[in-house]
């Protein structure tokens, strides 16, 4: 039968500054007996012989430490260990034993256990392991107020960073804010643009004006145009009413046009009028508008060599990118990884209602080794997603996405095994691709290579001329005859 918890010397709900810890013994006597030693140690304590009891004070955050007794009827020590672990990764277990050996040491600690120590407890071993473990925690509450004061230190209006990289581009930031008409954010996907934007037209003299985003990918030509410049009634189906857009919603203040490398030639060339002339005019309607607006683009494209390609245009490409900022991957500043980690825990945190500390030390070797395609923005996700799910004070490996826990073996050939080629059959292939990507345009295939077009031409033409010769040579090889019945 299983004695009543019994708790000894200890502030109810753990507190940071006192270390509570629970013994767990199926002897009644052995557990007032540890709680003893406990109090003289100066630890408070809470005792029971009920393994269940147990892992409910680890759920519910009153104990850190716990003692638990390797011989238990119903649950053994090492099963106990398990079930902790699971409810709460963070959660510090040690194991006593009547036995020991050092490989039934060894296997424990391997499992998860914190120490492994016989019985009777030797005090001065118990309290050095509990001093340690004492120290530790303190140490660890005073790398997080650290890390807090460090946060707001490194935080740039909702841009978290401090590799070299993004510290580049809050410099740049600095910089343009204040003398800027037109700016071109670039970088992939995830990384963070939009933050940019708005960083720029709040350092901007128009701060107190409007900040208008569109997405330019999200609408087709017809919606688009009407977002942007504004339609008046009756200039298309369903045009019940007169209304102002973008430009004219946001005068006076900042556009930010996302993913500009989206639209097309005729759209390209109606934002070229107004960054030239800075004039608009609504769907439907012949009067010319002025506005006066900062512009800021951005996109994850190549927009020079869409420019070679066709697919940009050249005057308004320049026009947008008078001041270009390339914001950089999130691969690029994986430094910035924990404080990114510790400014989304307090963001979901506030948005969930939840205390989460931190993450387990398996799951942010996992978060370091990720490639993160999706940048800032999976990062974030994957956050969210964990606090929300999770049930414990400290984020584990299990409340991470499937893709971070197995990711995918990289594949170099998909086509087969690789093999190695020659030089200029590697060259040929590049050009040959460059010229598809420009639909054969060969003027802007060398433009987008760096060579001249004579130097393009002769490869060109020394190809055929192989080609052609290797096809000869080839018309020259005499047919195989089969007989019958081979």
């Amino acid at each position: 039968m299983s004695a009543p918890a019994r708790e000894g010397n200890v502030i109810p709900g753990n507190t940071e500054d006192a270390l509570t810890v629970c013994v767990l013994d199926d002897e009644p006597g052995m557990v007032e007996s540890l709680q003893e030693t406990l109090r003289c140690l100066g630890f408070g304590s809470i005792g029971t012989c009920d393994p269940q009891f147990a892992l409910e004070v680890i759920e519910q955050n009153r104990a850190r430490v716990v003692m638990s007794d390797i011989k238990m009827p119903g649950m053994d020590g090492i099963r106990f260990l398990e079930k902790a672990l699971q409810k709460d990764p963070g959660v510090y277990i040690i194991l006593m034993t009547g036995f020991y050996s050092h490989e039934n040491a060894i296997v424990a600690i391997k499992r998860g256990a914190y120490d492994y120590i016989p019985k009777p407890v030797d005090r001065s071993r118990l309290k050095r392991s509990l001093d340690e473990l004492a120290d530790s925690f303190h140490r660890r509450k005073r790398i997080r107020n650290l890390e807090q004061q460090l946060l707001s230190d490194l935080e740039f209006h909702g841009i978290v960073g401090k590799s070299p990289a993004i510290l580049d581009v809050f410099e740049m930031v600095r910089k343009v804010a204040r003398h800027y008409t037109n700016i071109l954010l670039v970088g992939a996907t995830g990384t963070g643009k939009e933050l940019v934007a708005k960083a720029i037209h709040q350092m901007s003299p128009v701060a107190q004006q409007r900040f208008a985003v569109c997405n330019c990918s999200a609408m087709v030509d017809t919606l688009l145009e009407s977002q942007l410049f504004g339609h008046v009634r009756g200039a298309f189906t369903g045009a019940t009413e007169t209304r102002p857009g973008l430009f004219e919603y946001a005068n006076g203040g900042t556009v930010f046009l996302d993913e500009v490398g989206e639209t097309s030639l005729p759209m390209q060339a109606k934002l070229l009028r107004v960054i030239q002339n800075r004039e608009i005019q609504r769907v439907g309607s012949p009067e010319v508008r002025h506005v006066e607006v900062r512009l800021i683009a951005a996109t994850n494209r190549d927009l020079h060599a869409e420019v070679l390609a066709g697919h940009f245009r050249e005057d308004l490409f320049y026009r947008l990118s008078t001041i270009q900022i390339r914001v950089p991957s999130l691969t690029e500043r994986l430094d910035d990884i924990p404080l990114l980690v510790q400014f989304l825990l307090k963001k979901y945190d506030d948005a969930y209602s939840k205390q989460i500390q931190g993450l387990t030390r398996r799951a942010q070797a996992v978060l370091l080794q990720h490639t993160w395609p999706g940048n800032v923005r999976e990062l974030e996700n994957v956050i969210s997603c964990a606090c929300l799910t999770s049930v414990n004070d400290f984020i584990d490996v299990d409340d991470l996405p499937d893709n971070l826990k197995k990711p995918a073996a990289r594949v170099t050939n998909p086509e087969g095994s690789w093999r190695p080629l020659p030089l200029e059959e590697i060259r040929r292939q590049h050009i040959r691709r460059v010229l598809e990507m420009c639909a054969g345009n060969r003027v802007r295939a060398a433009q987008l290579l760096g060579i001249g077009r004579t130097s393009l031409y002769r490869f060109l033409k020394r190809s055929e001329k192989n080609g052609a010769s290797a096809e000869a040579s080839h018309s020259h090889v005499p047919a195989v005859k089969f007989l019958p019945g081979t």
